[in-house]
């Protein structure tokens, strides 16, 4: 029994570390395939990477690649990240810092980087197409790697460091950041290929103007597509029925709808009287099923909806050992 509990346990991790791999793919993917042949700019450490590689001279850009400047930045920032607070990263988040960088290599030295510009290059707004499809990847890879218990680094050493002197959340300081690159962006001249064309941005140009809005859509699709991958269908909503025969519909939910309910005290002071508060929770696509049923038992309960975060147990996500 511990050999079979032993092989399970190498073949999950070996899954693990194969999903991390194609995560950091499909983020250097759409990074360099997508975002950098439009013209775009995102943030965290990537986007720091790309724009020191744009500002360099060309003598120093042949080794000093993306995806090596990528892998700088973040080992500087786990050294400063250990001499502040101390060892508090996972291998997993150190494989993703490896993989990563070798992935925006190979991307840069294996695939065409006008591989997908090609296929958009008739269309109308093509660098637009570009940098959603490119945050679309980018974000499919994050939410990938998150998924199996890995971290890109970047900002979330930067949280770390900077939650030890101050409590700031993760989404601001990912949005303090990501601002201050694409700001940054805007008071320097840089050097990059548009559609393989290369071109100088001059500061405070429309060309740098149209690369801060790009990058602010990146960061909104990326965090749109995180979530989106991450909860994906299964996502659920806690539905609240405030009814008369709250017996009646309990039943009714759970005999026609297959959704166990529970029965909640409560305390009406409109009514000035006791009842019970029948919570539901089901998947969304249930959602509509639920409602009907509710409105079909009792056409005057009074019902919420909410959307819940994750729903953890019998009949829904298994809760996963960190």
């Amino acid at each position: 029994m511990g050999m079979n509990l032993s092989s399970r346990s190498i073949l999950i991790g070996i899954k693990e570390y194969l999903f991390m791999t194609f995560g950091m793919f499909c983020y250097a993917f759409g990074w360099l395939e997508c975002v950098m042949p439009a013209g775009g700019m995102g943030g965290g450490a990537a986007g720091l990477a790309t724009l020191i590689n744009a500002v360099l001279p060309d003598s120093f850009t042949s080794f000093l690649t993306i995806g090596t400047l990528v892998f700088i930045i973040n080992v500087v920032l786990l050294i400063l990240g250990v001499m502040i607070v101390g060892w508090k990263f996972g291998i997993k988040t150190l494989y993703c810092i490896v993989v990563m960088s070798v992935m925006f290599n190979l991307v840069e030295t294996q695939l065409d980087p006008l591989l997908v510009y090609n296929k958009l290059a008739e269309v109308d707004a093509p660098n637009l197409l570009l940098v959603i499809a490119g945050a679309a990847s980018c974000g499919l890879g994050i939410a990938v790697s998150f998924m199996q218990g890995g971290s890109t680094g970047g900002t979330d050493i930067v949280a770390m460091i900077i939650n030890k002197f101050r409590t700031v959340s993760y989404g601001k300081v990912l949005l303090m950041t990501d601002c201050g690159i694409l700001i940054g962006s805007l008071f320097l001249t840089t050097n990059v290929a548009i559609g393989g064309v290369p071109q100088d941005i001059e500061p405070m140009s429309s060309l740098a103007f149209a690369r801060v809005i790009y990058g602010f859509i990146m960061i909104a699709v990326i965090g749109y597509t995180v979530d989106f991958v991450q909860s994906g269908n299964q996502q659920s909503n806690q539905i609240m029925i405030m009814c008369k025969d709250y017996e009646k519909m309990a039943d009714a939910i759970l005999t026609k709808a297959h959704r166990g309910a529970t029965l909640i005290d409560a305390h009406g002071w409109y009514t000035k009287s006791d009842t019970k508060i029948v919570m539901v929770v089901c998947r969304k696509r249930e959602t509509s099923t639920i409602l009907k049923l509710a409105r079909e038992e009792d056409p005057n309960a009074f019902i919420t909806v909410g959307s819940v975060m994750g729903v953890y147990g019998q009949g829904f996500n298994a809760l996963n050992k960190a």
